[in-house]
């Protein structure tokens, strides 16, 4: 596999607001996710139809067009990553917790969005534990965060975000396998 360059947050951002998306860049990833882990296609769709962004661009650019082509190999390939390489496109470490902690709001937001616009199909099979998941990625949608001692919240963030980057991978690991069908591997 030809390693791609990895799209990063504010280059994301920048796109998005270059395109006045209405969306953010945690929101826009959150989007392509949950529409991938709920076993949705792009094929020859482009990724703002699939995900019914409407930008006030009419065109976009050809740098623009590679920057979600990428967005969207990358997304794929850390869905799919047998090593659970799989992670929310945030703000990087070092911005403040308030911003960190509103983006991952913003994921997960768009994620239950993206998972809805995959279809209702698969959806109606999840198991117990996926809906459970599903659920809780809406209570954390639906968030709004008091902060208070900062060591804390910052452990109380990774949690969160560990909980949603497994909850992501597990819910494309579910749906992608209802929508290959059952496994094969009996021999008769």
């Amino acid at each position: 596999m030809t390693a791609i360059e990895l799209v990063g947050h504010d280059e994301l951002d920048d796109a998005c607001a270059r395109l006045r998306l209405g969306v953010q860049a945690s929101d826009l990833h959150g989007s392509l996710s949950g529409y991938l882990a709920g076993g949705g296609r792009l094929g020859r769709q482009p990724l703002l139809t699939a995900l019914e962004l409407d930008g006030q661009e009419v065109t976009l650019s050809a740098q623009d067009q590679a920057l979600l082509d990428r967005l969207v190999k990358q997304c794929e390939a850390e869905l799919a990553d047998p090593e659970l390489g799989f992670e929310p496109l945030l703000p990087v470490d070092d911005r403040p917790l308030p911003e960190r902690a509103e983006a991952l709001v913003d994921w997960c937001r768009g994620f239950l969005g993206g998972f809805g616009l995959a279809g209702a199909e698969a959806h109606a099979k999840l198991t117990d534990e996926a809906q459970e998941i599903l659920r809780d990625l809406g209570a954390i949608a639906s968030s709004a965060f008091d902060f208070g001692e900062e060591s804390e919240d910052e452990d109380a963030l990774i949690e969160v975000h560990e909980f949603v980057r497994v909850g992501a991978m597990l819910l494309h690991a579910e749906c992608v396998s209802w929508r290959n069908g059952p496994s094969n591997d009996t021999v008769h």
